[in-house]
């Protein structure tokens, strides 16, 4: 009996609690190939055009220096549409990657449907670029811009939130459209 048949048939304990610790721990790291094909039996995929740093560590092999950089390009509108692609941007021949491929979802996103939600860089854009976010008020969209100049780039939402007193409902319709 191979090492993914003996996991999933559900005998012993150490295989149940590494099954449910999978199934169960969106942070879990997987260890080896062997996991990784537990993992997609399990119905688990990363979606790569939507995955953030923590859905990149999942991967055995990648650093934190490759999750953030796969992150950053398809944050800036790089879809990665193979593993081949995968593999091109982390500068490494696609044989390293190949065997990840089973957990690895391609999908497309179009920048111009409607229902994408288009992301807006709060540490460039301008003004006038944040009024054009929908639920940005153009005073606000000032206050973001003049707040950045006096003290810096924005960390993430939560220092946006603190920096600006913004009550928790504005926090919650912008966090949608920004990015970092």
């Amino acid at each position: 009996m191979g090492f993914l048949n003996w996991l999933t048939s559900g005998s012993g304990g150490a295989a149940q609690s590494l099954k449910s610790q999978i199934q169960n721990d969106p942070y879990y790291r997987f260890q080896s190939l062997e996991e990784i094909k537990l993992a997609v039996s399990l119905g688990i995929q990363i979606d790569v055009n939507q995955a953030n740093v923590d859905d990149w560590l999942r991967l055995p092999g990648l650093s934190i220096h490759q999750a953030k950089m796969l992150t950053q390009l398809s944050t800036s509108g790089v879809q990665f549409f193979c593993a081949e692609d995968v593999a091109a941007a982390l500068g490494m021949s696609a044989q390293r990657i190949k065997p990840l491929e089973p957990i690895m979802r391609f999908c497309y996103y179009d920048p111009e449907s409607l229902v994408q939600i288009q992301r807006v860089n709060l540490n460039t854009a301008s003004p006038e670029e944040l009024a054009q976010i929908p639920v940005m008020k153009p005073v606000l969209a000032r206050a973001i811009a003049r707040n950045r100049i006096t003290n810096g780039n924005y960390k993430n939402v939560v220092d946006l939130q603190e920096r600006l007193s913004l009550p928790s409902k504005v926090t919650a319709e912008l966090m949608h459209y920004l990015n970092f």
